[in-house]
């Protein structure tokens, strides 16, 4: 190798040697040297999200009515950054502040602190929003301690007052509606973690439950977002965006308030005439249905609470008596989430299912007071013999025994405990027709669906139960070990997962483990009277936007059909139209000027009160009207109210009195909630300040 190749080496050898030295001194700097420096720089540029809510839309009746609105309120807001800079951070000026609003401490302090500061078991009140904006500890502050409060800043630094929206439901013509409206408050940990499929942002307030919760996402609005950032010590620099919020759209409903509030009278009435009889009448619901398109015209729950209870604060105690079964539950929506047996008003179904099985609806049947099936009698109501009837005034009357036996034949045709591989099952399959075991698909959070108790039920419930029923002595309570319930278990035990004889008969009257809610059964003779169309009820007709444009429209939606013929309908019409003229319903209708058709029932129930004394039965009134041309359908149920027709169809006559403006037995046209007869399909103007129509 020349002096010239070497030479060229030594440089290339010195040139990478530079090189490693200078990038090794390089990250030196970066990792230990400057390190402070850019930990500084990395700290100084973080950013905040500061979430302003929007205004919620209103939510009118079908006039246009406010169900919800907003009003002003004055809130005493905290400023944390301000009270963190404090030697005690903030701790004096809190006291000060809770003592002057004559609040607790406790309560002002957790308010004001990030849910994150909190330990996990004390979250409840914890501030869901960012520290740098203001958190309000009242919303509803007096006007003179407001004043107080800005013009003493030096003794109240970081306290700020307010204008804010508040939520309110103005209750007009007396109107609750509370299960319907639903209420809001803040969003949770659970909702910002998108557990429920919905995109939330800190301190908004959001829909619970109700129509409130259904539609939140029109009603909420686009929150504006103010991002700021800040420097180490978490003061803020500059501003880098301020989107202003963006208002929610409006809801217009098909409740209307005049309705609403009598179909509310009319069930608290029907709670105390079964109290004022001796029954508990523990709760109640009722329902008006426009069997044409499946709008909810009005629906009632008993017991109820004040919509407005949420933003004026709930107690520990006011949040415990809402789900107490001492109060027997106000927070429960019994049209929706009361499972009850149907008791007679299920005889509709019935029919359907003998007509199926070819039985003639024209013939003559035996009532007797007492029907043998094995070993049991199974008696008539009241025990009574009403001889050889037809089936239509059996309907009217609603004998029981006649049924037992058209049940019991059906059930030894399929086998009895020893059923076909392919039994007909014309009862079950005319109440799956009827869609008994599905939800009615109402546009409503919690909806239960109600239990078919039919073969595949059964089975899936003694797989379930079997274990408790085989070995009843050593799993079942003291005060359950009488001699009838040992040998309930001891036969479940054995056959439990079979249908027997019992359980076949009592299918038929609507007794046994069938269960239904309020608004299925308003479903189902919604159905019954517009000639078999199952219609999805709807509370929602439309959102509108805050310009007036109509966003969306909630349509009628058929969800199926009755597995009936029209001949069979036919009949069961005019058998519904017998009981209210000449059956079970005469007393409460008697001279009432309009034609409505219906079903009483009367549920007995299995079990005791809280006090030791038995449960009373069921009141069932289900109907529908004008029967010519029917419009409405209208259900009324009392738990533990006794008789149907002199509880619940007394109630349902009051509903139709407002309905077609009756007073004793004259009609006055000008007195109907709707003149025409019909429910208005147009959506309304809609304002604050609407007013209540009155009618002429």
């Amino acid at each position: 190798m020349n002096q010239r190749v070497r030479l060229s080496l030594l440089v290339v050898q010195i040139f990478v040697l530079t090189l490693m030295v200078a990038l090794l001194g390089r990250l030196f700097y970066l990792q230990v040297a400057a390190a402070p420096k850019y930990k500084d720089a990395a700290l100084s540029i973080q950013s905040r999200d500061v979430i302003n809510p929007a205004i919620r839309g209103l939510i009118v009746d079908s006039s246009g009515v406010p169900l919800a609105l907003n009003r002003v309120g004055l809130a005493i807001t905290v400023d944390r950054i301000a009270l963190d800079k404090q030697s005690d951070k903030g701790a004096i000026v809190l006291a000060s502040v809770s003592n002057l609003l004559g609040l607790a401490y406790a309560d002002v302090y957790r308010a004001t602190r990030l849910c994150g500061e909190l330990p996990k078991n004390d979250k409840a009140g914890c501030w869901t929003g960012s520290r740098y904006q203001p958190i309000p500890i009242t919303k509803e502050a007096d006007p003179e301690i407001a004043l107080q409060i800005v013009e003493r800043t030096n003794q109240f630094p970081g306290i700020g007052a307010t204008p804010v929206a508040i939520r309110n439901y103005p209750s007009y013509a007396g109107v609750n509606a509370a299960h319907e409206l639903g209420y809001i408050g803040p969003v949770t940990e659970a909702d910002l973690s998108g557990i429920n499929g919905r995109t939330y942002y800190r301190s908004e307030t959001i829909g619970k439950t109700g129509l409130e919760y259904q539609y939140d996402s029109f009603l909420r609005g686009t929150p504006g977002i103010r991002t700021v950032i800040v420097d180490r010590k978490e003061s803020i620099t500059r501003e880098s965006q301020n989107t202003a919020p963006i208002g929610g759209n409006h809801l217009v409903t098909s409740l209307d308030v005049r309705l609403q509030a009598s179909v509310e009278s009319a069930l608290s009435d029907a709670v105390g005439r079964a109290r004022a009889s001796g029954y508990p009448g523990d709760s109640g619901a009722a329902i008006v249905m426009d069997v044409r398109n499946g709008q909810i015209l009005a629906m009632a729950s008993y017991p109820t609470y004040d919509p407005n209870a949420w933003e004026k604060g709930l107690s520990v105690k006011d949040a415990r008596a809402l789900f107490s079964e001492k109060n027997n539950v106000p927070a429960l929506s019994r049209p929706l989430q009361g499972l009850f047996a149907p008791a007679s008003t299920f005889k509709s179904v019935s029919v359907v299912a003998a007509a199926n099985a070819g039985y003639n609806l024209n013939a003559i049947y035996n009532c007797p007071s007492e029907t043998q099936i094995g070993n049991r009698a199974f008696q008539n109501f009241d025990s009574k013999a009403l001889g050889r009837i037809s089936l239509k005034k059996g309907i009217a009357v609603s004998c029981d025994t006649l049924w037992y036996q058209i049940a019991y034949d059906e059930w030894v045709r399929d086998g009895g405990l020893r059923p076909k591989s392919d039994p007909n099952d014309y009862f079950f399959k005319a109440a799956e027709g009827f869609q008994v075991n599905k939800k009615t698909g109402i546009d409503m959070p919690s909806e239960l669906s109600g239990r078919l108790a039919n073969r595949q039920w059964r089975n899936a419930w003694y797989a379930e139960n079997k274990d408790f029923y085989c070995n009843y002595k050593d799993r079942a309570a003291k005060n359950q070990l009488t001699p009838f319930l040992i040998e309930l278990a001891r036969e479940n035990c054995l056959d439990g997962d079979k249908i027997r004889a019992g359980d076949a008969v009592n299918f038929s009257i609507g007794q046994g483990d069938t269960v239904i809610t309020p608004l299925k059964l308003t479903q189902m003779y919604a159905a019954i009277a517009n000639g078999g169309k199952i219609l999805r009820p709807s509370v929602a007709k439309a959102v509108v936007s805050t310009d007036g444009r109509v966003i969306k429209k909630i349509s009628a939606k058929q969800l199926g059909t009755l597995p009936a013929t029209q001949t069979t309908l036919n009949f069961l019409q005019d058998a519904l139209r017998e009981a209210v003229t000449a059956g079970t319903a005469t007393g409460a209708f008697a001279g009432f000027p309009v034609a409505i058709s219906g079903k009483t029932g009367t549920a007995q129930v299995f079990g005791r009160n809280a006090n030791g004394t038995l449960k009373a039965d069921t009141s069932w009134f289900a109907s529908y009207g004008p029967t010519q041309n029917p419009r409405y359908a209208v259900v009324m149920m009392v738990s533990q109210g006794g008789f149907g027709a002199s509880v619940s169809g007394v109630g349902v006559r009051k509903i139709y009195e407002t309905l077609f403006g009756v007073t004793g037995s004259k009609v006055d046209p000008a007195k109907a909630i709707f003149p025409d007869g019909k429910p208005p399909i147009k959506i309304p103007k809609i304002s604050p300040s609407t007013k209540v129509k009155e009618s002429k």
